[in-house]
């Protein structure tokens, strides 16, 4: 007992002198309780994402990051599903609509007008496809909107006509806006295809403005020949205060991937109730009324947002977790998100106006999150290279008209606005 106790002894010695050198195994510490998320408090908020620290984060919006409550249910979805697929298949079967309540009440619509897709080009697609147009009608649509509806309206086939809704973005009112869109209507026109955020500027469009329009030029018309009001909402949702009752629109197409911050894959197509019946399913869905349709041969009733969402086994784990992206922002506050997301703008816009070679190409009066600017004897792509060289991420607009673009979000700090300002003087 004596010489053990002497080599214990001995062997703590020698571990002293050779400490300087060499480092013992440090003993495993419990994991670090995460802080309760607090909806009220915009540090919280911004902890509630993984985002590196060393870069500020002003192109979040492209694909967005998970917030911690999003990615814990699509984590607690992936488990389940791994452990016992079938099972879990069948025990979320009302998963879908769980998804479809959450996003009524954020959007202020119902549950029942939702069709759920993967992406803002998937739901173009889907709805530029099959909504219903007559020989000798035709789509109006704006120079200014993304390669997704263009193109979508091009692989349809029908006659599209294209009206540029402003000469400068940082010039455009909405007075003339609305002008314009109310110039390019004529009896033939059935949709009215329109982005809300142009991404390639910044500028919002009065979209209850332009449905006031077209809901004149619709009267007296019989249901098929009225235009309908198509949005391509991807920069307005989960930015924008606005309801979809307060739009007025027939559709509204959004990726719920981006400002939304909801899983990546994942999107939404709502309509109008009475807009459904103008399209017609382009994809087989999984729905009770398509299955009945197939195995007792009735007749298919109108369309509705169930028979138009895609069927099919999709990343299960990501749609269903959709509904706790619109919880995040329900907890926070519609009109808080937009409002943050302002302050940060006007912080921004207010830094840019004291850099003379900066020329901002976003309207000062409303402009979500988006801000486009121009940086005088600098191509964008040099501008955004050199951001990220200074820790700060950005992007370069995907259209003919290259600008630099960043978006301070729920993820950004009046700090990280700061040094995005600090980065270009």
């Amino acid at each position: 007992m004596v010489e053990l106790s002497r080599r214990r002894v001995l062997a703590a010695g020698a571990v002293g002198l050779v400490a300087a050198g060499c480092t013992a195994e440090p003993a495993p510490t419990a994991p670090t309780a995460q802080p309760a998320f607090d909806p009220k408090d915009w540090a919280s908020v911004r902890a509630q994402f993984p985002l590196t620290r060393d870069v500020r984060q002003f192109s979040a919006y492209v694909l967005a990051t998970h917030p911690r409550p999003v990615a814990e249910a699509i984590e607690k979805h992936r488990a389940e599903l791994d452990k016992d697929t079938h099972a879990y298949l069948d025990a979320q079967g009302g998963g879908e609509d769980a998804v479809r309540a959450a996003a009524a009440e954020y959007l202020g619509g119902n549950a029942a007008d939702i069709a759920l897709t993967d992406s803002t080009t998937m739901g173009l697609g889907l709805l530029y496809a099959g909504v219903k147009i007559a020989a000798g009608q035709d789509v109006l649509t704006t120079e200014h909107d993304f390669y997704s509806t263009h193109q979508a309206l091009r692989m349809r086939g029908v006659p599209v006509r294209r009206v540029s809704l402003y000469d400068e973005p940082e010039k455009a009112t909405a007075d003339e806006m609305v002008a314009r869109i109310k110039a390019g209507l004529t009896p033939s026109t059935r949709v009215v295809a329109v982005t809300w955020v142009h991404s390639v500027s910044g500028v919002k469009v009065p979209v209850r403005a332009i449905a006031d329009v077209v809901a004149a030029h619709n009267a007296d018309r019989a249901p098929a020949e009225r235009a309908l009001l198509c949005v391509d909402a991807v920069h307005g949702l989960g930015v924008a205060p606005e309801r979809v009752a307060d739009l007025g629109c027939d559709f509204l197409v959004s990726g719920t991937h981006k400002w939304l911050f909801g899983p990546r894959g994942t999107g939404i197509v709502w309509g109008k109730a009475d807009a459904w019946a103008q399209v017609d399913p382009v994809l087989p869905s999984f729905s009770g009324p398509a299955f009945v349709e197939w195995l007792d041969g009735t007749p298919p009733g109108p369309t509705t947002a169930a028979l138009f969402t895609p069927g099919g086994y999709h990343s299960f784990e990501h749609r269903w977790a959709l509904a706790d992206a619109f919880r995040f922002h329900l907890a926070i506050g519609r009109e808080r998100v937009a409002a943050r997301t302002r302050e940060q703008v006007e912080r921004l816009r207010s830094g840019l106006a004291g850099i003379p070679s900066i020329k901002l190409r976003t309207p000062a009066a409303d402009s979500a999150g988006l801000v486009c600017f121009d940086v005088d004897g600098q191509e964008p792509q040099a501008v955004v290279a050199a951001l990220h060289a200074r820790g700060v991420s950005a992007t370069v607009t995907p259209y003919r008209e290259r600008r630099v673009r960043v978006g301070p979000s729920i993820a950004t700090s009046d700090e990280d606005v700061d040094e995005l300002v600090k980065a270009l003087r």
